[in-house]
């Protein structure tokens, strides 16, 4: 199956110049741009649940802190002001 994608001319001639650059075909350079984003999307979204995940069994588990211990945290962490 072919697919075709519109690119802006910018974009278009940013591509080109790196397949280029790169010496390879413009197609493949684009596939393997567009593999490499799919794939790190899939990875984040796993990382992402599994962060999720992580912060819901410590909430079950009483591992929490209360958002007045949380702001306190984050004033001395970025030396805030304490009305901050």
């Amino acid at each position: 199956m072919t697919i075709v994608v519109s690119l802006s001319p910018e974009l278009e001639a940013r591509l080109r110049q790196k397949a280029v650059q790169q010496g390879q075909d413009v197609s493949l350079l684009a596939a393997e741009l567009l593999t490499t984003v799919l794939e790190w999307e899939i990875q984040d979204s796993e990382e992402a649940i599994k962060g999720i995940q992580q912060g819901l069994d410590d909430f079950e588990a009483g591992r929490f802190s209360s958002f007045h211990e949380f702001a306190q945290e984050q004033r001395h962490k970025y030396n805030l002001p304490a009305g901050s």
